[in-house]
């Protein structure tokens, strides 16, 4: 029975839980700009003064590792690096985009479409995945520019439910009876102890001194603002 803290912090929501057994047993979050500095290590303890526990009766620490804010991606996993080397504990790190998928799973078994992730890059840009209602991979993690003709294949032939800060800003530009958008935040930690608890079952682990998160940045190539 595996107890594993997990740790969110690739948008602007800083969440924190711990699962026991893949079921989330504590959880501390709040979704406001440039507070992951301040706010993580106090919710990571409120999260174990919650469920009271001891940090040694860990098994190990869930991040989640990107695509997302380079800022709070860094903080994220090196907060929970650092709690691996204090504690000899192993690290587990999992994808955004499949977390915030599983959490609409979760919270509506009865849909049967396809569910596609989107994080906020820039302008119509986002970072986003595709998955069916099992959490099998449709489209791989990638950068994207949103534009009238995006998905035109995948709206085709399913219905589809964009999720994450990054869908809402889309709507506008998909017009297809197929697309569904939701404002609804998924980017939790509480959605990661299904995953977590097959990771770790699974001994799906990082190695602490060189995992790096997986930003997916600077995918754009700007021309520099001609001088006068």
């Amino acid at each position: 029975m595996a107890k594993i803290l997990q740790i969110e912090t690739a948008t602007q929501t800083c969440s924190v839980a711990l699962s026991v057994d893949g079921e989330t047993i504590a959880l501390k979050e709040e979704t406001a700009q440039n507070i992951h500095a301040g706010h993580l290590t106090l919710f990571i303890e409120e999260v174990m003064k919650q469920a009271s526990m001891e940090y040694s009766e860990l098994d190990a620490i869930a991040v989640s590792k990107g695509p997302g804010s380079y800022t709070g991606l860094r903080i994220g996993v090196s907060t929970a690096k650092g709690l691996c080397f204090a504690l000899d504990k192993p690290l587990i790190a999992l994808d955004t985009l499949k977390m915030m998928a599983n959490g609409f799973i979760e919270a509506n078994p009865e849909n049967n479409g396809l569910v596609c992730a989107m994080i906020d890059a820039r302008r119509m840009e986002v970072y986003t995945a595709i998955f069916d209602h099992s959490l099998n991979t449709i489209s791989e993690t990638e950068a994207k520019i949103i534009d009238e003709t995006s998905f035109e294949q995948e709206l085709l032939q399913h219905k589809m439910t964009f999720i994450g800060d990054g869908a809402f800003k889309c709507k506008d530009v998909l017009k297809n009876d197929h697309a569904l958008f939701l404002d609804l935040n998924f980017n939790s930690a509480a959605h990661l102890s299904k995953l977590a608890e097959q990771a770790y079952q699974a001994g799906e682990f990082e190695d602490v001194a060189y995992f790096e998160p997986h930003y997916l940045k600077d995918f754009v190539l700007t021309q520099p603002k001609k001088k006068v």
